[in-house]
């Protein structure tokens, strides 16, 4: 037996297992699944083709001593797996809004927190957490057991390493690791599959080894990048990204 609240709206081929909770105003999309003991409450839309795994919680209310009952949401695009006991609160007054991107895979044990935003095709591995307000970009992997903090801001094709913590933004198109977080070099393997050139790559390794590599505080390294690399869309991307990096960026490669 499950519980479905009759105000729920399920689309068609929607299996719903024995002892899963559908809450009020639940909407979710044609061909998901919802597996047994998931809990989905309040505030939650599920898009199409989306796969929920045991134990998992979605859509509670914001761990935030702020929080007021406001009628906040959380979305989760087409194509989305959330495996066993993740749990994802909704947003807060904030924002209103947390949101999964299309076809990303949150492995067991991730915590989203309220008004995060994951992009699309990203993967969460095992026991990440994420604290409020942060945004993450798409085609992103963090590795399992990364601790996020709040508001950090993590660009596209981003892979950080497992055991993280990252505690400020990462740029596009980056491996970061170690500890304190610093840049590993650019996600080639990543881009390479993604259909980026050769020459949009080593354009990518230049503007970093300026930024990150030659150890320029981050004024001058982009005074350089603006006047000695081309005009592209990813070095605009790149510029544009540390310009609203609230935090600061995370620090560059040294040498041990």
């Amino acid at each position: 037996m499950n519980f479905i609240h009759p105000n729920a709206k399920i689309g068609q081929n929607v299996k719903i297992e024995h002892f899963a909770y559908v809450d009020e105003g639940v909407e979710i999309g044609d061909n998901t699944w919802i597996g047994p003991h998931a809990t989905i409450m309040k505030g939650t839309f599920i898009g199409k083709n989306c796969k929920i795994f045991p134990g998992a919680v979605v859509g509670a209310i914001p761990q935030d001593l702020k929080y007021n009952g406001e009628e906040s949401v959380l979305i989760v695009e087409d194509n989305v797996t959330i495996r066993e006991c993740c749990t994802l609160n909704r947003g807060t007054a904030a924002s209103m809004l947390t949101k999964i991107g299309a076809n990303s895979l949150l492995m067991a044990y991730v915590h989203v927190a309220h008004d995060c935003i994951i992009g699309k095709n990203c993967i969460i591995a095992n026991n990440v957490n994420l604290a409020g307000h942060i945004t993450i970009g798409n085609n992103v992997v963090v590795g399992g057991v990364t601790a996020v903090h709040q508001f950090v801001k993590i660009g596209d094709h981003v892979i950080v390493g497992g055991g993280s913590l990252v505690r400020k933004d990462i740029p596009p198109f980056v491996k970061a690791a170690r500890e304190p977080l610093s840049y590993a070099g650019v996600n080639s393997v990543g881009l390479s599959r993604r259909g980026f050139s050769r020459e949009d790559i080593n354009m990518i390794h230049e503007i970093y080894r300026i930024l990150f590599v030659k150890h320029r505080n981050v004024k001058n390294a982009v005074i350089e990048i603006e006047t000695t690399i081309p005009h592209s869309e990813f070095k605009e991307q790149i510029l544009l990204f540390i310009r609203d990096a609230d935090r600061g960026v995370m620090k560059g490669y040294k040498h041990s």
